[in-house]
């Protein structure tokens, strides 16, 4: 599967922001699938992960109750939900196929989209 995300840019603290992740192929519902992201001078992280069907969900500590992802296995299309935002959330957001038993992406990686929060 090929991914694309798209959806960064520009806000502020406490703005919105919607990621996607579009997927090529016709096995997306076939995968878990994950965000992650890549802050200046730091190790790409964990954010969300969700489950093939969609039914569980994953987050890393900093991003619960802030950011939502979700799944559209109709539209081959992932989503992150992202409100709350802080100058912290800055970095390059990934979508990935995700092993859910470790929250590690493995596979296939779409290309980043910046997310940029200024304070």
């Amino acid at each position: 599967v090929q991914l694309q995300a798209f959806g960064g840019g520009l806000v502020q603290a406490g703005g919105s922001l919607r990621l996607s992740c579009a997927a090529s192929g016709p096995t997306f519902g076939s995968y878990h699938m994950g965000w992650f992201r890549q802050a200046p001078g730091k190790e790409r992280e964990f954010v969300a992960a969700i489950s093939r069907g969609g039914s569980s969900t994953y987050y890393q500590e900093s991003v619960k109750g802030r950011f939502t992802i979700s799944r559209d296995n109709a539209k081959n299309t992932l989503y992150l939900q992202m409100n709350s935002l802080k100058p912290e959330d800055t970095a390059v957001y990934y979508c990935a196929t995700t092993q859910l038993a470790t929250l590690t992406p493995f596979g296939s990686w779409g290309q980043g989209t910046l997310v940029t929060v200024s304070s």
